[in-house]
């Protein structure tokens, strides 16, 4: 999916090792810590940006097809406004949870700085399976959710974006909803919509753009030509087929691609322009292959970069040391594991976090919602030409950290984020 977290539609992967999990609140608790440690912040914005503004947390009464009623639980954390108003993606999935919700809001918060947005950080949910529920129950779903919401989102408070398990359709039925309650149409309050609607050309595609473009930038700074390169891309929906494909234009070899099922494997490189993303075939990866790996097999691949794309917490301490890559490039949100992390460090892997890698999702999304503000569209090659500008220049910033402080990609990049948060902070004050 293309969303601001990257995991839109329904594909996933599990992660490698399912004991050894870290929230998502944890570890973004802990990178924030590690980064404050870096530069000279006052400790009570620390504090501010430990905890979320709001949480809220409603039920949605859905009425299945068969007359029954079922009750699910959804989610919206609002993290941090202090830089513009809150933004993030919005999910439909079993594992949505309280913690995860603001843990996820509070990466948006980061992530949105790093690339210089004016928007803070958000992330909503509700508790379902979208597998289970017919097109018409989704949609009423989608709508009842969107009332219980109404009062926290709007294009100057809260704008959700595809994520996990929701689409541009989902965006639709969201703006439609919201609209009809304030009786006027109001495309801003969403974004990841389809463009007949105000939806904006190439955001569907614009994190895997972005995650091509770093992993083309990151291969350069370590003098490594992309041609010939060999890619291993884990996940094939819209974020991991949009780089593959992009960075199979540009020469790199993409060597393996996995969905659920297993990892395609090729030294000599895979023809990912005929292999269906999720998007225009479910689970087909696997069925366009001879031989095929197992799943967990994808991180002992003799490949030059490793790019998972697919979910949280599937690169941990359980398998780090096999990684053979030299370079990890994070095409999901939250993709590795504290202690891998510390692993992949001490053997001097590089990865390239997250928050700089996928930004591309929320980047076209702040350009969808000026679109929307000023009811003009801009062109698929506009847009393109303008999320490069913002993806090197946030590359050039957090680059220059690197070289400066000699830290690793991560901590350069919350430097970067937590550096514009901290003066935000300190120009508006506390409010008595």
């Amino acid at each position: 999916m293309a969303s601001e977290s990257t995991q839109q539609g329904r594909a996933s992967e599990e992660p490698a090792d399912p004991t050894e999990f870290e929230s998502a609140l944890d570890t973004a608790r802990r990178q924030l810590a590690r980064a404050a440690s870096h530069i000279d912040i006052d400790p009570n914005t620390v504090e501010r940006l430990n905890h979320p503004a709001k949480v809220h947390e409603v039920s949605v009464p859905l009425e299945r097809d068969d007359g029954t009623v079922e009750v699910f639980t959804g989610y919206r954390a609002q993290h941090d406004s202090v830089r513009g108003p809150y933004k993030g993606g919005l999910r439909f999935h079993p594992g949505v949870s309280h913690d995860e919700c603001v843990g996820l809001a509070m990466w948006m918060t980061w992530k949105c700085a790093v690339l210089d947005l004016p928007f803070g950080g958000a992330k909503g949910g509700v508790v379902a399976n979208p597998k289970e529920l017919s097109s018409g129950e989704e949609e009423r779903l989608t709508r009842r959710f969107t009332q219980e919401i109404r009062d926290a989102i709007g294009p100057t408070r809260d704008i959700p974006a595809p994520d996990m398990g929701t689409n541009e359709q989902t965006m639709a039925w969201i703006m439609d909803a919201y609209s009809m309650q304030q009786a006027e149409t109001t495309p801003g309050v969403v974004t990841g919509k389809p463009p007949v609607v105000g939806g904006s050309y190439g955001r569907s595609e614009a994190p895997g753009r972005s995650v091509a473009i770093i992993t083309r930038e990151v291969c350069d700074y370590y003098d490594r030509s992309l041609e010939g390169t060999t890619v291993a891309v884990q996940g094939f929906g819209s974020v991991g087929a949009s780089a593959a494909r992009l960075l199979d234009d540009w020469g790199a070899t993409i060597a393996a691609v996995s969905d659920v099922n297993g990892v395609v494997y090729d030294l000599d490189g895979l023809d990912v322009q005929a292999i269906p993303s999720h998007d225009e075939e479910p689970e087909a990866v696997t069925k366009h292959a001879d031989d095929v790996l197992p799943s967990h097999e994808f991180f002992e691949l003799d490949v030059d970069v490793l790019i998972p794309a697919a979910v949280g917490n599937v690169i941990t301490e359980a398998n780090a040391d096999a990684i053979q890559a030299s370079i990890i490039i994070e095409g999901a949100n939250g993709p590795t594991t504290s202690a891998a992390d510390t692993i992949l460090d001490n053997r001097d892997i590089p990865v390239v976090p997250d928050i700089l890698a996928n930004a591309g999702g929320v980047t076209v999304s702040y350009f969808e919602w000026l679109q929307d503000i000023n009811r003009r569209s801009w062109s698929l090659e506009r847009v393109n030409d303008e999320l490069e500008k913002e993806m090197l220049a946030a590359w050039e910033e957090v680059r220059s950290e690197v070289d400066e402080r000699g830290v690793s990609w991560r901590d350069a990049a919350y430097i970067v984020a937590l550096s514009r948060l901290a003066e935000a902070h300190e120009a508006r004050g506390l409010w008595p």
